[in-house]
């Protein structure tokens, strides 16, 4: 799926406007003519037409598709995608088109396929310059579609799709398939295609290139439970099958991508099935071995064949024999052989390992790579993976020969370890990049459902490519469902990073949906989407707890489970108008990950509530005990829905993986309930009374009932709960000391409990600082007095401020929304719209930048905030938790200021020195709750207007928020949220 146009040209202008105004109808067309709620198709560089114009070539109309004409000479794996092509004609149109070899099909239009080369029909129309296809010829994996007049006699018009090489050829009729409607998602997520009763091909030569990166896959990883129990009850065994990996091959293809590390544990790709890697090698597939199994050997191999310690020092020969074997059942297909070695059991080595053994284990490798192979070793692609402390070795200076690609890895969790430096010559093998959906490990497991933000795998992946990280990208997918969306980015980011700027992004949701399900509900669910990952991204759901958000602050888990449960009910209504043959991918796809994750954290703070409420001794406790119970429920019976009934059970046990209830890092052996509480409730009538911002209730507690300050600026609302500690309801009556304090619901009567807005008639205070009363009395005879300050200060006049404003103690801003961005020495500011955990994000570019001496015209964001309060404050930075990619002994920096005063350098992140990060309880902190938080003291001579600097230092570093503190905040996850900004009220 591309978002911008591509290499498209034409034979002149006016073929040009014809074929642009024909492009406007057709949009303008299928945007009105959908009924029925089946969702409409448009393409967003499409050279494909409802609509016959003057030289176009026919692929299909009512009763007949054009046919399919190739080379027997060609490679089989592009005859075999010919025939999917073939399948694809027919279920889009409903007319399966012809398919030959070598003779020529008796037909006025033809669609001819072939490779440069191996394609003698091709051949000879480069030979007679009917096409010219120097714009592909010699490239890797690139192809062009042509609409060639008079191709051949008796022939009046072939649509060729021309192959620079076997890829390139099946990359070409994959692209034709998904321009007529095909998602590449048609099998791994029951996406219906888009049926058309004619479908045209424009006159256009169009190429999408050359791909930027070289090989560009997947890693199939941590399958079991989901994806190896799938796999046993569909095709009767856990041991991937070919059956299974065809689907996983043209899967990769079809997103245009080229490389796989297979399953691993407990499943060896060659092994379980030796058609595997022969089917890998016809279809084009690069098959390699993940990071810590070398020489073309699955982990389990070891176990079922091996012979004695895994370890090179003592056992040496048994090894060399192992990988030996492993190099000739290679048989000579395309792979990517990794090299050197760590412990059994994806483990790090003994801790008497060292480089100069490391060293010896790969010269070894490659002797024998060179012995079997009989080659070159620079003419066999190679790697050598950087992860966890094998990083280690390379930063005490362990090395590779130049023609071995170095893959560097992410910490498991999406931030990048290591990039190469800008400095450094070119390496011939080049660098890649391993990156994670899914992962094992420490802090915690995250298995269950997509959390991951495009944005970040954007920003991240951004800054590989940058630095020359372009041979490899891998990322681990765990059992590819349920990563259908972030698998389509970051395969498509790969083919072109420069295709998709930052500010693409929100188009790119748009685009994705609409390809899946049509242009009619494309904006709303390319909003689902965005949100949820945003929503998810915040904390996997499995390292969710009862703990993690407020209850009394910011109405902080409110709003999270009011957020998730609106997303749930707008997500269902899609999925209501949506006609039958659209729900089941829907499902999979938007509706099922919005849904869980909205019963989730609805389950969460709902035990979190059962605690406070046991506390309180409220009658409402017991009832919310039962709600976890159902909420409980509720996840199991979205997973059997799932498993069972989705798409008439197609994806049994894809949805097993346990995700609530983790008390480590790793999972539970089956989902557990939250712990509630229950309680004895009196049989009489007794009132409590809580607030907002605090966990104590009254008349219980001794303390001043103290609501937070409202302000004329922010002009706030805050809660008063009156609840019920007995079996017998209880009228209550409220009187405030001044008119202006307004309450929703004055009197009433309580069965169990209800929540009070309290707000304030602005227009009818006077200035300055008020302490006004709130009386409760309770018909059981209980009084509780609730105090409110309200603050209307004289200065500064709301129309005059165009910044934000400090309250209680505190002024929260959002990264984006800076008084001015300040550019200089070739720098400016990019904003990454939805990357975070609350808005957007902001990052200097380019982000291969020098370093920067802060102050004076230096780059830098400036926020005009207007300060109650003077002396020494905090400023809180909140920062996407990038990690010292420069490896840099001086780390990663920013620097903060106010006014005038010298800039402070901060540094972000230190190098650990942990192989396993987890270990470092900081960089734990930091994945978990997805935030780097940084603080800095300064000192404020007099209340009023200051501007707060936030400058560049390092590039890399990617701004979230800002809290300056001038007094303690409230505990919260997220923090406060944003301030009042006069800057934001006056552009409104």
């Amino acid at each position: 799926m591309k978002l911008f146009t591509n290499k498209i040209s034409y034979n002149n202008i006016s073929q040009f406007l014809t074929i642009n105004l024909i492009l406007v109808i057709f949009i303008l067309f299928t945007t009105c003519t959908s009924g029925d709620n089946v969702p409409s198709e448009i393409s967003n560089d499409s050279y494909i037409s409802a609509e016959r114009i003057d030289g176009s070539f026919t692929l299909s109309e009512p009763g007949n598709s054009a046919p399919i004409f190739l080379s027997s000479e060609d490679w089989p794996g592009v005859i075999r995608v010919a025939k999917l092509l073939q399948t694809d004609i027919k279920n889009v149109t409903g007319n399966k088109p012809n398919l030959s070899t070598d003779q020529m099909p008796e037909s006025g239009e033809i669609i001819l396929v072939g490779t440069i080369g191996k394609n003698s029909f091709i051949d000879d129309l480069i030979h007679k310059g009917k096409i010219n296809v120097e714009a592909i010829r010699g490239k890797w994996e690139t192809f062009l579609i042509e609409v060639v007049d008079e191709p051949f006699p008796k022939v009046d018009r072939a649509l060729v799709i021309v192959g620079s090489d076997k890829r390139g050829t099946i990359f070409g009729m994959f692209d034709l398939s998904e321009k007529i409607g095909v998602s590449p998602w048609y099998w791994w997520a029951d996406v219906p295609v888009k049926k058309k009763n004619k479908v045209y091909v424009l006159p256009v030569s169009y190429t999408l290139g050359e791909p930027k990166v070289k090989y560009r896959g997947i890693f199939i990883n941590d399958e079991a439970p989901a994806l190896s129990g799938w796999s046993m009850a569909k095709y009767g065994t856990d041991r991937f099958n070919h059956n299974l990996y065809e689907h996983v091959f043209e899967l990769i293809l079809r997103l245009k991508g080229n490389f796989l590390w297979p399953a691993m544990w407990g499943r060896a790709f060659y092994d379980d099935d030796p058609i595997n890697p022969k089917l890998a090698d016809e279809y084009g597939i690069v098959i390699s071995t993940s990071h810590h199994e070398p020489m073309m050997r699955a982990h389990v191999e070891w176990s079922r064949y091996g012979s004695g310690p895994w370890n090179y020092a003592t056992n040496k020969e048994n090894l060399r024999k192992f990988w030996k074997e492993g190099i000739e059942r290679m048989n000579g297909y395309e792979s990517v052989i990794t090299l050197a070695m760590r412990g059994d059991g994806d483990e790090a080595m003994s801790e008497d390992a060292n480089v100069e053994l490391l060293e010896q284990i790969v010269r070894d490798q490659r002797e024998i790579i060179k012995d079997v192979t009989g080659k070159n070793l620079e003419d066999i692609p190679q790697v050598w993976a950087l992860y966890k402390e094998v990083q280690e070795y390379y930063d005490k200076g362990m090395r590779v020969p130049d023609d071995v690609t170095i893959l560097l890895c992410d910490d498991n969790w999406g931030n990048i370890r290591k990039l190469p430096k800008l400095n450094e010559p070119p390496r011939e093998g080049g660098y890649g990049i391993y990156y994670h959906y899914d992962y094992v490990g420490g802090p915690r497991n995250y298995k269950w459902l997509n959390t991951n933000q495009i944005e970040r795998v954007w920003e991240q992946m951004h800054l590989a490519y940058e630095y020359g990280a372009d041979r490899i990208w891998v990322v681990n997918v765990g059992d590819i469902k349920p990563m259908e969306f972030p698998i389509s980015f970051f395969l498509d980011y790969a083919w072109n990073p420069k295709e998709y700027p930052a500010e693409s992004l929100p188009e790119y949701y748009r685009n994705w949906a609409e390809e899946q399900f049509g242009v009619e509900y494309s904006s709303e669910i390319a909003d689902l989407i965005s949100k949820y990952t945003k929503y998810n991204s915040r904390r996997k759901p499995e390292l969710l707890s009862p703990e993690t958000y407020s209850l009394i602050n910011y109405r902080e888990a409110e709003t999270i489970v009011r957020d998730y449960n609106e997303l749930a009910k707008n997500a269902k209504r899609i999925y209501d108008t949506l006609s039958t043959e659209y729900k089941d991918a829907y499902y999979q796809l938007v509706l099922h990950p919005v849904i869980a994750c909205a019963n989730l954290n609805e389950l969460y703070v709902t035990a979190a509530k059962n605690q406070l409420y046991a506390k309180q001794d409220r009658i409402e406790t017991n009832n919310l005990a039962i709600k976890v119970k159902e909420l409980f429920d509720k996840d199991a019976e979205i997973t059997d829905y799932y498993n069972n009934v989705l798409a008439g059970g197609k994806w049994n046990h894809m949805m097993d993986q346990t995700h609530i209830g983790y008390t480590y890092w790793q999972q539970p052996d089956e989902n557990n309930i939250p712990e509630v509480i229950e309680i004895e409730s009196l049989a009489n009538a007794k009132m409590g009374v809580a607030i907002e911002g605090s966990d104590n209730w009254w008349p219980q507690s001794n303390d001043e009932v103290l609501l937070p300050e409202f302000d004329k600026f922010n002009q706030q609302s805050y809660y008063i709960e009156i609840f019920n500690q007995g079996k017998t309801p209880f009228d209550y009556s409220i009187q405030t000391g001044e008119p202006w304090v307004r309450l929703y619901q004055p009197s009433g009567r309580i069965v169990t409990e209800e929540q009070l807005l309290v707000s304030v008639d602005w227009d009818r205070v006077t200035e300055g600082k008020h302490k006004v009363p709130i009386t409760i009395i309770g018909s059981e005879g209980s009084k509780v007095i609730v105090q409110t300050l309200i603050n209307n200060p004289s200065t500064p006049k709301g129309e005059s401020i165009s910044g934000f404003v400090e309250a209680n103690g505190y002024v929260s801003i959002e990264a984006v929304h800076y008084t001015n961005a300040v550019g200089s020495n070739g720098i400016s500011w990019q904003v990454i719209p939805n990357l975070g955990r609350t808005l957007s994000a902001v990052t200097s570019i380019p982000v291969t930048s020098p370093e920067q001496i802060p102050g004076g015209n230096s780059p830098h964001l400036e926020y005009q905030v207007y300060l109650f309060s003077k002396g020494e404050i905090s400023v809180n930075v909140y920062l996407s938790p990038t990690l010292n990619f420069h490896n840099d002994p001086k780390g990663i920096r920013y620097a903060i200021s106010f006014d005038d005063e010298a800039p402070q350098i901060i540094n972000i992140a230190t190098n650990p020195n942990y192989a396993d990060l987890h270990r470092d309880p900081v960089w734990s902190r930091w994945v978990a709750e997805n935030i780097n938080i940084q603080q800095s003291k300064h000192n404020i001579n007099k209340p009023g207007v200051h501007t707060l600097k936030f400058w560049m230092v390092d590039p890399g570093v990617v701004l979230q928020k800002i809290v300056i503190e001038t007094e303690t905040i409230a505990p919260s996850y997220l923090g406060p949220p944003e301030s009042f900004n006069g800057s934001l009220l006056n552009e409104e």
